[in-house]
């Protein structure tokens, strides 16, 4: 269990990657860090413009960064300290990286202010699928779902 002061010191870790991105020009104002046992294994900051990436948010280059130090996708037993309340994305990301606690720094409703809106995003996961702005339909779903059987069947499988 970490102490105040360590957990200060990593958000600050996070405070410093994103300043840094940011004032580089290369993003938002999103910086993270992953930490387990007391160590930060992952490091990671907005990297959205200068990669053309929407998916280069601070969190998810700090999870990559992390896996792949570790050689795993499991990052059961850390922690993600992040400068923002994480994006729907980011949050899913999390979720599927098994990390137990997010630490953050500003809300949701404070990226809000500088255009960093994800409040939308969150009532559109609320809506029903049928309700949502980006349309989704089945298309072909009887080829897709013979994939499902066929790689539940492959020896080599393994869940994550």
């Amino acid at each position: 269990m970490q102490s105040m002061k360590e957990h200060k010191a990593f958000m600050m870790r996070a405070i410093e990657l994103a300043r840094a991105g940011m004032t580089r020009g290369e993003g938002g104002p999103f910086g993270a860090v992953v930490v387990r046992d007391g160590e930060i294994i992952g490091e990671g900051w907005n990297r959205v413009l200068v990669l053309n990436d929407p998916t280069a948010h601070g969190e998810v280059q700090a999870i990559r960064d992390a896996c792949s130090r570790l050689g795993s996708f499991s990052l059961e037993g850390c922690e993600i300290y992040t400068t923002g309340q994480p994006c729907p994305m980011c949050l899913g990301a999390i979720l599927w990286a098994r990390i137990g606690r997010i630490h953050h720094g500003f809300r949701v409703e404070d990226a809000a202010r500088i255009g960093f809106d994800d409040r939308e995003f969150f009532r559109e996961f609320a809506l029903p699928v049928e309700r949502r702005k980006v349309g989704s339909v089945d298309c072909c779903r009887e080829e897709a779902l013979k994939l499902v059987d066929e790689y539940a069947a492959l020896p080599t499988t393994r869940g994550y």
